[in-house]
């Protein structure tokens, strides 16, 4: 599989639209099987409550994977994001109903390297929140 984006139709300040991507108790559920990661903050109200929390909140890495599953899609093939790393900057809220919590993720191409590679710099916020700082990928472009 290769990316599906080409090097010399992107230019350095090009932005990548926006997805919204659901996350839902259940989307945290499945990724506590898949992670290992059962801290009950992530599927207990109770809990989440009892600690100071406002509510159950996502997994951290749950969000992480949901801004390279952003460009992953964008680019067209998995194994394209050769580097990638965020900072948590604030809690993806997940209430207990039908819609759970909503993630926009955006980009920008924040520069064109050797080797048909670009940085992107990447945007996620729940609601008002901006959920990831530093976000950035090299990714490999055709």
């Amino acid at each position: 599989m290769a990316a599906t984006i080409k090097y010399d139709e992107v230019e350095a300040g090009q932005e990548i639209p926006a997805v919204e991507y659901q996350v839902r108790r259940v989307n945290l559920v499945m990724y506590a099987g898949a992670s290992g990661d059962f801290n009950p903050i992530h599927w207990n109200e109770r809990f989440a409550k009892s600690v100071g929390l406002p509510d159950v909140i996502a997994h951290g890495m749950f969000t992480m994977a949901e801004a390279g599953r952003f460009l992953t899609d964008w680019a067209g093939d998995p194994a394209a994001v050769v580097d990638y790393g965020v900072r948590f900057s604030s809690m993806v809220v997940v209430p207990d109903d039908e819609n759970g919590a909503t993630l926009v993720v955006s980009g920008v191409i924040e520069e064109k390297l050797e080797d048909k590679r670009v940085v992107v710099t990447l945007t996620a916020k729940s609601g008002d929140s901006r959920v990831l700082s530093k976000a950035r990928a090299v990714v490999q472009l055709a």
